[in-house]
């Protein structure tokens, strides 16, 4: 298929990408922008405008602090804007820095201690791990968890896993120390570890035993991409007795969402080191163009599927704003560690030009995944 059929596929099918894409940008960002803007007023600081998207303001208003509440015409992200910043990056103005009056510094976002400043930077990322633990939990809750009893059932002949020495009707215990309790946490673990050898033990005729196996790196095209994965040439039980459904309360809900956020951190953690080690490709890495068609293809599965990608992107932008480059929250943050232990701020020119390189990166980030994606649509 050619880039303007793929393209054109894909504007013909808008409503069906861009609503889903939009409904889930539109709630991770606002939440991120709420944890910031929360903080903020909390501390005593005044925010001049809370804009979900940038660029010309497509329609607004104005509460009775004073704050311009918008949304814009490019909805890929959003910003808080404090008093005394001079841009939506929240860098200092340096003009009106020096001459403000006792009034504007006490509620200047810049001329707060820097524990408030990093408590009102940090918050906007702990708000996206918190609403991805509410969703998680609450899906928990309403649907409980069905899982798959991890027995083997069958193996690929000539497989990892005949190769290692496991047998139909094993039953994984634990891998890496790690207990399983389901087929579909097997899974996720030998797929997120390609090449990678894992010390698993099995229940084998009412006794442990210890086995090392590594999964097969396959390559495998899906409706989101290439896939790289790992595979032990197994398949899950078939019998009817091995399904079971767990309700979950109130904290195993809890619980059970802040391990499926370790999880995604976790592997996350792994593919970013893989990145580095030359051991992971770059083609998995995606920007707004394949976030949209996965947000369509989710949406078809329903609002449940579509607020756990929600929660999955949240933890993701969550992490993402924590990374220590300038115009990122993580940025901001390293620079108040240095002010914490300089007792004083980096000067400005040293903090605009951390600023720019930090744009640099971001704007090369974004190309690279929009490239990414353009690819993608060329190879479907």
């Amino acid at each position: 298929m050619s880039l303007l059929e793929s393209i054109g596929g894909m504007i013909h099918s808008a409503g069906g990408y861009i609503l889903p894409f939009l409904f889930v940008l539109v709630i991770v960002v606002f939440v991120h922008e709420l944890g910031h803007f929360l903080v903020g007023r909390w501390c005593g600081i005044k925010v001049t405008a809370f804009s979900i998207g940038f660029g010309p303001e497509l329609f607004g208003f104005n509460d009775r602090h004073g704050t311009r509440w918008r949304f814009a015409a490019i909805p890929l992200g959003g910003y808080v804007k404090f008093f005394g910043d001079s841009s939506v990056a929240s860098t200092p103005d340096g003009d009106a820095f020096a001459s403000m009056s006792a009034a504007d510094r006490s509620k200047s976002f810049h001329h707060k201690k820097v524990w408030q400043r990093a408590a009102v930077v940090a918050a906007g990322p702990i708000a996206n791990f918190l609403l991805a633990i509410a969703v998680f939990a609450a899906i928990n809750m309403a649907y409980g968890r069905q899982i798959l009893v991890p027995r083997i059932d069958a193996l690929v002949e000539g497989g990892a896993a005949a190769k290692a020495g496991l047998r139909a009707n094993d039953l994984v215990v634990s891998i890496d120390g790690r207990a399983i309790d389901s087929f579909q946490e097997l899974q996720r673990i030998v797929s997120t570890s390609p090449g990678t050898p894992l010390k698993l033990v099995v229940e084998r005729a009412g006794k442990d035993v210890d086995l090392t196996v590594t999964p097969e790196l396959k390559v495998l095209q899906t409706p989101f991409g290439k896939q790289r994965l790992g595979m032990l040439g197994i398949q899950g039980s078939r019998n009817p007795a091995d399904v079971r459904n767990i309700p979950m309360g109130p904290v195993a809900a809890v619980t059970g969402a802040v391990s499926e956020i370790w999880f995604i951190v976790e592997r996350t953690g792994a593919y970013v080191g893989g990145l580095f080690a030359g051991t992971e490709s770059t083609d998995q890495l995606s920007g707004p163009i394949r976030i949209a068609q996965v947000s369509g293809q989710v949406a078809t599965a329903g609002i449940v599927a579509l607020l756990n990608l929600a929660a999955i992107l949240s933890v993701s932008i969550g992490l993402i704003n924590l990374v220590p480059v300038p115009m990122l929250d993580g940025g901001h943050l390293l620079f108040y560690v240095f002010e914490a232990v300089r007792g004083r701020p980096l000067s400005m020119r040293t903090q605009e030009f951390g600023f720019r390189i930090g744009l640099a990166l971001v704007l090369m980030l974004m190309l690279f995944t929009t490239v990414n994606d353009v690819l993608h649509l060329v190879a479907l």
